[in-house]
């Protein structure tokens, strides 16, 4: 988790080391469980720019703590709770405490938490099971205004959209993701692993009718200390000092940071600015995602859906025969860091401002973004605007004739059904808002909602594949669900096609609108590998041979953070190049330098050599250089490049730093069999010591030294 502005993160260098972890085991009845992994939250502040996140880092999602445990860790006797009433143990009966409470992933929510943390004497840590939801109840951690106080409407632009005064768009949203917590707070996915501490409580916890349980007892200890404090503005500080006047540096935390994803539809020299009068169309979406526990965002409704969908629609635009002929140009943009106060959108902003981007705010006529789009219902997709900036004839004139491009383009597109709204509604949380922050753009925001979000599960655990309604035969082989197309990539390839449609009118298009087609065959190869199975052949051979250890078994977690580019962003770079880009001839070594082959330039063209597909024998690759012009720009905070820790106007989120983390779970005895033990111990020093002493004193009795031998006569 994190706040606005502070976050944790260890050393690039050392966060490798620490994505594997043991979780050691002093019981001889419990086997070992390895490789459990942590994570700790963020501490909100009172203003949105002191924000510190706490965080540990790991691979194997099997655990994930929430805030930093003590320096010395955090012990407590483990008890079981999997309804509301075994809490009154915890909160008062139980006789050991503190507790380190192992709770049931239904019973998560605030109101459980509000009564844990009013006791947080007696609560040492807790362990939360991961556990389907209710299918008809929501869990949303985040809060029910996102962003609030970063997009475009404050109490001087739009005063009566500010602070959602009009709409709450995640109703849902409880806010402990931004809750200060004073115990560490786990995530525990593997049901093994919980089932191996559910028997060490009922071996040695489970009490009778009541009664106290006999000793030993079974405990818990975390050491997940973190070394970021109070907020953002602090934690910088003492990094810049110490990076400023110490030999060996001890930085205490990490801006969020990472890259955002773009390309153009024709070719721009990047070396450059494009000329005032080169207008281009911006089709915009967010890659990121969070949930409470660190680097647990499936984000499947929040994010993949978008900018899956979006890919599909770029692969599709760029078949059009005149698509490098069109009057206007087209931007393909995929934000990172969007969840946590728009880092991306704003530093891109940032950056065209200050001419630091090959193209400026100028030259943007319209802006189409797509914001959540998987839980359609009565197959109606929502043109949101913003009508603070239509309050300008011209801008409301362009904005009238862009949502008419929209409906044109959904004509004939099967279960697409494109509905207005009421020109006084605001915008939801979008990356636009941050754009019309700085310029008044002509925009849409294409949803599944018209007011609240459909999203029941908004960045949390459960925002799984399952929320999408993505499934799978059960007796289909990995290969098998990779090419089988779901119900749910039927209905994205739809919106991608109305989409891509939309963007050729836009950009001067004329003759083959109707030729354009997204495939669904792409998405649901796309949905496949970021929310089931990142490790299959199709995302193999679309990336570098170095970058193949960035897929694993499991979805992808779309989480920034501050080691990037993440492996989300490396995958859509690589599949928006594969999707949109030409495969040539050239040789590796040409591929890897350009420079040296006649017409091929670097500034026009990223170039990239891949695995490619496999041969017909399917026995090994056929790698193959593709050239296109996806590339990455920099997603890091303007704040941080500005020194403003405090910033109002920007994000400031960072990430703690960490040197050990570890936990093990073990028996303890009574305090009464402590306090013998030390008894004994005690006495049998002073025993020692008055033993020690005796001796030494009687050492000239006790120990005769022997003569000088004499000399012998015969």
């Amino acid at each position: 988790m994190a706040t606005a502005g502070g976050g944790s993160g260890a050393h690039p260098g050392s966060r490798g080391l620490l994505r594997l972890l043991s979780f050691s085991v002093v019981l001889a009845e419990v086997p070992p469980l390895l490789a459990w992994t942590f994570f700790v939250p963020s501490t909100r502040q009172q203003k949105q720019g002191d924000k510190v996140r706490i965080v540990t880092c790991g691979s194997f999602n099997l655990i994930h703590s929430i805030l930093a445990a003590s320096i010395n860790g955090d012990t407590g006797v483990i008890h079981v709770v999997e309804k509301e009433e075994d809490l009154q143990w915890v909160l008062a009966d139980g006789p050991n405490p503190p507790y380190m409470v192992l709770l049931d992933g239904k019973l998560f929510n605030r109101d459980i938490m509000e009564k844990l943390k009013g006791r947080t004497s007696r609560i040492a840590g807790l362990a939360v099971t991961f556990s389907k939801p209710n299918s008809t109840i929501g869990f949303s951690p985040s809060m029910q205004c996102p962003n609030d106080g970063f997009g475009v409407y404050s109490n001087s632009y739009g005063p009566e959209f500010a602070h959602c005064k009009e709409t709450l768009w995640n109703s849902l949203g409880n806010g402990l993701a931004y809750e200060d917590f004073s115990f560490p707070i786990f995530l525990l996915e593997d049901e093994n692993e919980t089932k191996i501490i559910k028997q060490c409580y009922q071996d040695h916890n489970l009490s009778e009718n009541g009664s106290a349980p006999n000793f030993p007892l079974c405990a818990m200890q975390l050491f997940s200390h973190m070394h970021a404090v109070i907020s953002t503005a602090t934690c910088m500080r003492r990094s810049f000092i110490q990076s400023t006047f110490s030999i060996n540096p001890e930085i205490v935390c990490d801006p969020l940071s990472d890259y955002n994803v773009w390309s153009m539809l024709k070719p721009i020299n990047t070396s450059g600015t494009l000329e005032p009068d080169d207008r281009v169309v911006v089709a915009a979406t967010r890659l990121d995602s969070r949930s409470f526990f660190w680097n647990v965002a499936p984000g499947a409704e929040s994010a993949v859906a978008s900018f899956v969908t979006q890919l599909a629609a770029a692969e599709a635009l760029q078949k059009a025969p005149d698509a490098t002929t069109l009057p206007r140009n087209v931007m393909f943009v995929f934000f990172q860091g969007e969840t946590f106060d728009y880092i991306g959108s704003s530093r891109m902003v940032y950056d065209m401002e200050k001419g630091k981007f090959p193209m400026r705010l100028e030259n943007i006529d319209y802006f189409v973004e797509l914001g959540q789009v998987a839980l359609r219902s009565s197959l109606d997709l929502w043109m949101h605007t913003d009508p603070m900036s239509q309050k300008n004839e011209s801008v409301q004139s362009q904005v009238e004739d862009l949502l008419a491009t929209l409906e044109r383009s959904s004509a004939g597109v099967p279960d697409v059904i494109l509905r207005k709204l009421n020109q006084s509604q605001a915008l939801p949380p979008s990356s636009l808002q941050r754009f019309l922050r700085a310029r008044n753009i002509s925009g849409v925001v294409l949803a599944d909602h018209a007011r609240s979000f459909h999203n029941r599960y908004y960045e949390s655990i459960y925002d799984t594949a399952e929320n999408i309604n993505v499934t799978y035969p059960e007796m289909h082989s990995p290969e098998e669900d990779l090419n089988f197309v779901t119900d749910t990539a039927k209905a994205l390839a739809n919106v991608a096609t109305v989409l891509g449609r939309a963007l050729y009118e836009l950009a001067g298009g004329t003759n083959y609108s109707h030729t354009i087609q997204a495939d669904p065959k792409t998405v649901t190869r796309l949905l496949y590998g970021f929310l089931v199975k990142a490790n299959n052949s199709w995302f193999q051979s679309i990336l570098r041979q170095d970058l193949r250890s960035y897929l694993g078994d499991g979805p992808l977690q779309h989480y920034i953070a501050v080691s990037s580019p993440t492996n989300t962003t490396y995958v859509v770079q690589y599949a928006l190049a594969n999707l949109t880009g030409k495969v040539t001839n050239l040789t590796r070594e040409q591929c890897q330098d350009p420079s040296k082959v006649p017409n091929e330039n670097k500034d026009l063209y990223e170039y990239s050599w891949v695995q490619g597909p496999l041969n017909s024998n399917e026995t090994e690759r056929l790698p193959r250089c593709v050239r296109s012009t996806a590339r990455l720009v920099r997603a890091l905070s303007p704040a941080f490049e500005l020194s403003q820790w405090s910033s109002t106007e920007y994000s400031t989120w960072t990430e703690s730093r960490w040197k050990d983390i570890r936990a093990r779970i073990f028996l303890i005895a009574s305090k009464e069999l402590e306090f013998i033990t030390l008894m004994v111990g005690f006495g049998i020093l002073i025993f020692s010591l008055i033993v020690t002493y005796c001796i030494n004193a009687k050492a000239e009795v006790l120990f005769i030294v022997p003569r000088e031998p004499g000399a012998v006569s015969y």
